[in-house]
C-alpha cells in the first residue's frame, strides 16, 4: 500500500462501497466520508461537502484521498452542481493541502471528452482537447484543473481518473444494455474497486496524471494503455459482468 490512512469520500455510493471493500480486504486503513454511514466501516465521518468543519475532521491523519463524492450527473447547476462539485472540490483540495495529504485520486468523468468519443479518432487519449458534455462535465474540468494546480503549486501527487459508466440503478443498466457505445464505456463495480486500489499503490512518474478507467470493451473508446502503464490496472470484467450488484441479485 502507498501507506497511511486512506480517506474515501462518497464511501456509501456504488463505486465507494466497492472501493472500501477492495481496500479493506487488502488490509488498508480506510476512513469513509458520506452523507450517510457506510455499512461495516468503523472509521466513518458523516458530513457534507459544503461543510468545512466536516471535511477538516475527515482529513485528520490522512495520507491518501480517493475523492468520489459529487452530484453524479447533470442536475440543477446552482442548487446541486455548484455546492457539491465546485465548492465541495474547493474545500476538499484546500483542507487536504493544509492537512498534509500526499496523494489525491479524484473522480473525473469520460463526459469531459464526450464529443471526441462520438466523432473519434478512437481510442480517445488523455491529451486531447476536452469537449465537455454539459455543466456536470464542465465542473469535472474544474476538478481536473484544481488537481493540476495543486500538483504544481504544492507538489501533491494527483491522479484525475476519467471514469466510465458504473450504473447506479436498474434503469441505468437498461440504458447501457440498449447502446453498444455505453457497453464499451461500462465500468463494473469490482473493476472500479480494483482500479482505485491500484491507484493508491502506483509509483507515479509525474505529480499530475490523467487516466481513464473502464471495464474491458469490445471497441476501445478510451486510452487504457496509459492506465495500465501508469497505474498498473487492467480490467477483469466486461459488460454485463457485475450488473447483478446493481440489480440486487
Amino acid at each position: 500500500m502507498h501507506g497511511g490512512l486512506i480517506l474515501v469520500t462518497g464511501s456509501s455510493g456504488r463505486i465507494g462501497k466497492a472501493v472500501v471493500a477492495e481496500l479493506t480486504a487488502s488490509g488498508a486503513a480506510v476512513r469513509g466520508f458520506d452523507r450517510v454511514a457506510t455499512p461495516g466501516l468503523a472509521d466513518m465521518i458523516v458530513g457534507t461537502l459544503t461543510s468545512e468543519a466536516d471535511i477538516a475532521k475527515a482529513m485528520r491523519d490522512v495520507r491518501t484521498i480517493i475523492h468520489l463524492a459529487a452530484t453524479p450527473d447533470d442536475a440543477d447547476f446552482l442548487e446541486e452542481i455548484v455546492p457539491n462539485n465546485i465548492i465541495g472540490v474547493y474545500h476538499i483540495f484546500e483542507k487536504a493541502q493544509r492537512a498534509g495529504v500526499k496523494r489525491m485520486i479524484v473522480a473525473s468523468s469520460g463526459q469531459v471528452v464526450w464529443y471526441q468519443r462520438m466523432t473519434g479518432p478512437l481510442p480517445v487519449g488523455v491529451d486531447v482537447q476536452p469537449t465537455p458534455r454539459y455543466w456536470y462535465a464542465a465542473a469535472k474540468m474544474f476538478l481536473e484543473a484544481a488537481g493540476r494546480s495543486f500538483a504544481e503549486k504544492f507538489g501533491m501527487e494527483v491522479i484525475a481518473v476519467r471514469l466510465g459508466w458504473c450504473p447506479r440503478t436498474p434503469e441505468q443498466v437498461e440504458e447501457i444494455r440498449a447502446e453498444a457505445w455505453a457497453q464499451d464505456v461500462y465500468l463494473s463495480p469490482s473493476d472500479a474497486g480494483r482500479f482505485f486500489a491500484c491507484a493508491v499503490e502506483a509509483t507515479l512518474p509525474t505529480k499530475f496524471n490523467v487516466v481513464y478507467a473502464t471495464s474491458k470493451p469490445k471497441r476501445a473508446m478510451y486510452d487504457l494503455e496509459t492506465t495500465k502503464r501508469l497505474i498498473g490496472f487492467e480490467p477483469r470484467e466486461s459488460w454485463p459482468q457485475g450488473i447483478e450488484v446493481v440489480l440486487g441479485k
